[in-house]
């Protein structure tokens, strides 16, 4: 039984719950409202309560559930080794089913799960875009007006054309040591292109062929976070087709959340669909996130020059708590000649973001990430690098209003600036 399906798949989790209070130390929405339901023992009380039909549906319990990162640092730090996650899917699960969506959040989804319409609908905002936002400084919009963002918020403008449509859909080099596949992701299609192209060229630098499916579209990770599995289905079943289909060594993300969505959430919500379940666990064996996949090829750190730069390093929570990926980002930060890299107290603190979260709760949100830039700001680092363009855009919207001069990059970027000419 998937936890798609319901909290009784979850049942073994929700029990072995020692109501310890230890999530307490570790989660950021407790830490900043000191409330019991924000925590996970709390959730996993009324988690509980509605399996035992002790507590019914309601927008209030919906609220609830929704006040949570998915950061898995309770998950980490559980001494009962319980998979909250796996808990708040489900309760999302079940209350969506019950109670829906609201109806922003369903237009929205709506679209994502409707590829063709969603890139029209993308490429046609960017185009009317000005008329909404205006220009702060290159590469930075606030709101003109109240359209569901905080006036005060920064937001990168969309791509005038998104990374997929700049791009070929096969690139090869000469004697390949590896061919991979690219998944891009829609916030590296549509707002940050510059990260496909980093990653294109730095793959290639390292004598790898690219193939970057041209029908690819969102990984669904918002739609399942959401409790809305049923509108997800289909786009994992499209991509398991599609990046199936491909021989390749491996398939590329450049971000946590849409890694955690091929490696975790598309086994689990096709785990009883005939075809598909041995398939997507297959699809799932292949995702490394580009700094994995570098530092297995091994990576080669005499490609790259940087005139002394202080760089520090902010752990994307998906990427190092969902995939693990913690040593190798590290790893190739440091190997650059010329980076002197500062570390930040905490680097796996999440900033925030989480997705819709920031959008629907951004007080908090921007509260959370305050610690976050204190932590930036206490390294003296000339440069923020992280692994995830969410986790880029946030951050970049606390520096600027905070007047910081820091700047922030991903990973892959930082590789692609640095990179010598041959």
């Amino acid at each position: 039984m998937s936890i798609f399906d319901g909290l009784a798949a979850v049942e073994e989790e929700i029990l072995k719950c020692m109501k310890c209070g230890n999530c307490q130390a570790v989660c950021p929405l407790y830490q900043e409202s000191r409330r019991e339901p924000a925590v996970a023992r709390g959730k996993i009380r009324l988690a509980a309560a509605v399996l035992e039909g002790k507590l019914e549906p309601t927008d209030g319990l919906a609220e609830r559930f929704a006040l949570c990162l998915t950061c898995l640092a309770c998950v980490a730090s559980c001494p009962s080794g319980v998979k909250v996650d796996r808990i708040i899917l489900a309760a999302r699960t079940v209350l969506t089913q019950k109670k829906g969506l609201p109806f922003i959040k369903k237009t929205i989804f709506t679209g994502l799960s409707r590829p063709r319409l969603f890139d029209l609908g993308v490429k046609t905002a960017a185009r009317l875009q000005g008329l909404l936002f205006k220009n702060i400084e290159p590469g930075k919009m606030q709101p003109r007006f109240p359209i569901g963002l905080e006036l005060r918020r920064i937001v990168p403008p969309l791509a005038p054309v998104p990374f997929r449509d700049q791009v070929a859909e096969k690139h090869t080099v000469e004697r390949p040591v590896a061919t991979v596949a690219f998944f891009t992701g829609c916030m590296t299609n549509y707002l940050y292109p510059e990260i496909g192209q980093a990653t294109l060229r730095v793959l290639k630098a390292h004598g790898v062929d690219v193939i970057i499916p041209r029908l690819q579209h969102c990984c669904g990770a918002p739609i399942l976070y959401n409790g809305a599995a049923d509108m997800a289905l289909e786009m994992a079943r499209s991509h398991v087709d599609l990046f199936g289909g491909i021989q390749a060594d491996a398939i590329i993300t450049v971000c946590g959340t849409c890694g955690e969505a091929f490696k975790h959430l598309y086994p689990e919500l096709l785990e009883d669909i005939p075809r598909y379940s041995e398939r997507a666990r297959e699809v799932a064996a292949k995702i490394l996130d580009i700094t994995q996949f570098l530092h297995k090829l091994p990576f080669n750190p005499k490609l790259f020059r940087a005139p002394e730069l202080a760089v520090t390093y902010h752990q994307p929570c998906h990427l190092g708590r969902g995939l693990g990926v913690v040593q190798e980002p590290l790893f190739i930060i440091r190997s650059i000649p010329g980076v002197n890299y500062l570390p930040l107290k905490e680097p796996a603190r999440c900033c925030g973001n989480a997705g819709s979260f920031s959008l629907t709760h951004y007080d908090m949100s921007y509260q959370i990430l305050t610690r976050k830039l204190k932590d930036i700001e206490d390294t003296g680092a000339q440069l923020v690098v992280t692994g995830c363009p969410a986790c880029r855009m946030h951050l970049t919207d606390g520096l600027t209003q905070e007047q910081m001069p820091q700047k922030v990059v991903h990973t892959v970027e930082l590789l692609a600036r640095l990179l010598e000419e041959k």
